[in-house]
């Protein structure tokens, strides 16, 4: 929004978050928020799929093209959690096909310079999954999405916007583990309310300024 590249922007991201979502998966693992096996099934398809999604992005593509697309998607999920959550507690099915999920969000997370965590957590809220195993789970799974993404960025683009990096990581090491603690707190409903409000405002956000600047 602020005009810098796609490619910086999505560095600077992905190297400040190295840090701030280590902190958050250091209190969601402490906090007991993190499902084991749900955590293992996103680790290395994410990786793989934040690889990718840097490299392009370094080199061979425009990530502006790709980001309504993904917002117009978001903006369903979000409408979908809010949904779910105005729905009856329902009992927990297996989730299916974790290891593509995890692939485009970590592909898109890279190439959006954010996107693991709306498209992986909205996605598996929308299917019923316990919200707060859910997104401790996906977060700490971020940490190695995130270190991926930022080594291949160094490798091929280098990092330049240290001030931007060292802003995002004191405000995201802060605010990590009071997230960790909130979602412990707060009930499915307003949980899975807010977090689809959240995903549609920010999806929004992007439509918006898209077509502003056509």
């Amino acid at each position: 929004g602020m005009g810098v590249s796609p490619a910086v922007s999505s560095a600077s991201v992905h190297v400040a978050e190295v840090f701030t979502t280590g902190a958050s998966g250091i209190a969601h693992f402490r906090l007991g928020n993190v499902n084991r096996k749900l955590f293992l099934c996103l680790l290395v398809p994410g990786m793989i799929g934040a690889v990718s999604g840097a490299y392009l992005l370094s080199d061979k593509i425009d990530g502006d093209i790709i980001k309504p697309f993904i917002s117009a998607y978001l903006l369903v999920l979000g409408i979908i959690v809010i949904r779910k959550g105005l729905q009856q507690n329902k009992r927990k099915s297996k989730t299916k096909r974790l290891a593509p999920l995890a692939f485009a969000g970590g592909f898109m997370d890279a190439i959006g310079g954010g996107g693991w965590g709306p498209i992986v957590t909205s996605t598996l809220l929308s299917k019923g999954r316990t919200v707060h195993y859910t997104i401790g789970s996906v977060n700490a799974a971020e940490f190695f999405i995130s270190l991926s993404s930022a080594a291949t960025f160094l490798i091929f683009t280098g990092i330049s916007s240290w001030q931007v990096i060292i802003g995002l990581v004191i405000g995201g090491v802060i605010a990590s583990p009071f997230a960790a603690i909130l979602v412990r707190k707060i009930k499915r409903k307003p949980l899975m309310i807010m977090v689809g409000v959240l995903i549609i405002i920010l999806s929004m956000r992007t439509i918006i300024a898209t077509l502003v600047s056509l």
